[in-house]
């Protein structure tokens, strides 16, 4: 059974290879969409070719919804987009994929039925199911290569929708096992440092010593250390001592 979250309903008219159909679910799956409905697919309806191309998406087969026209496969919904990559010479408001799955996630919060159309591989979808349609989404392609796979164009939309209904994590570190330094161990690093290297004479002439200093802390300060980070610091400092008094 299709899950309760808000969400649009998915929906492939005239889709012409099982492939591509099995490919979409995948695609919606992905990232966590699971209602589609067909219209007239022109193999007809279930699909073993489909089924293999799925890869673990199958239940989304199992529950696609079979339409004979587009009109009823959206009767429903109370706003619907539809995926074009040409003009079509209807007057429509056009959104980027981006402002088009915030639009249907605000709707959708709010209780509406929303539904995205796409069209059969060859030539995407009629003007008469365009023109059914609230608005259209618009894909900035390369104007000289325009035509998305299904799919493609499934798995795009989907990914907007994740990013516009879902808490979405812009940049995180991946930590490895280790943690962040705090100061005390920043600041441990930093003196480990400032007296080898005064031991070494590095701090010359005497009046610009404070400045140099200020300078180190500043650069360890600055840096995002981990905790195994300011370890392998220590370690390489100390070896170069056991190494100088080695003479080596």
């Amino acid at each position: 059974m299709s899950s309760d979250l808000p969400q649009p309903a998915y929906v492939l008219v005239s889709p012409q290879m099982g492939e591509n159909i099995g490919a979409a679910a995948r695609a919606m799956w992905n990232f966590g969409l699971d209602r589609m409905r067909l219209v007239a697919p022109r193999d007809g309806w279930p699909n073993p070719k489909a089924v293999a191309m799925a890869s673990g998406a199958g239940r989304l087969l199992d529950d696609a919804q079979l339409f004979g026209a587009t009109q009823e496969a959206v009767a429903d919904a109370d706003f619907v987009l539809a995926t074009t990559a040409r003009p079509r010479g209807l007057t429509k408001p056009v959104y980027s994929p981006e402002a088009a799955m915030r639009e249907l996630a605000e709707r959708s919060a709010q209780g509406q039925k929303v539904a995205v159309l796409f069209g059969p591989e060859r030539a995407g979808l009629e003007n008469d199911d365009i023109a059914i349609a609230n608005g259209i989404i618009s894909v900035p392609v390369n104007p000289d290569f325009p035509s998305l796979n299904l799919a493609q164009c499934v798995l795009l939309t989907a990914y907007e929708w994740r990013r516009a209904s879902a808490e979405v994590s812009e940049l995180i570190t991946a930590m490895g096992g280790t943690e962040w330094a705090n100061q005390a161990e920043v600041a441990a690093l930093s003196r480990h440092y400032e007296e080898r290297m005064e031991e070494a004479g590095f701090f010359f002439p005497d009046h610009k010593a404070e400045g140099m200093k200020r300078n180190l802390r500043n650069l360890w300060s600055r840096m995002p250390l981990t905790r195994s980070d300011v370890q392998t610091f220590h370690g390489i400092l100390r070896q170069m001592v056991r190494w100088k008094d080695r003479g080596g």
